[in-house]
């Protein structure tokens, strides 16, 4: 496939087809990691960090009353002692 490299005020840029996209699993807005390898510009998706919506997840158990424990009958001697 090819493409022009167009003017976009003082940098330049690539229109870059939804179907390329596609394929490497991102979409628009996302952080891309780019860098040059071999005389080629490599784009990459930058792994989202698996734990960066477990704040929010946690807060929605919370609300909605189902954040006890999974096996109560298992818990620790000590587990009512506990101070948050």
């Amino acid at each position: 496939m090819k493409t022009p490299i167009r003017k976009m005020g003082n940098s330049h840029g690539v229109i870059i087809p939804k179907p390329l996209l596609v394929e490497i699993g991102v979409k628009a807005n996302d952080q891309v990691d780019l860098k040059v390898e071999d005389g080629k510009i490599v784009i990459a998706p930058i792994g989202q960090d698996p734990r960066s919506a477990w704040a929010q997840e946690c807060k929605a158990l919370r609300e909605a009353g189902e954040d006890g424990l999974a096996w109560p009958e298992f818990g620790n001697e000590d587990d009512k002692k506990q101070a948050w």
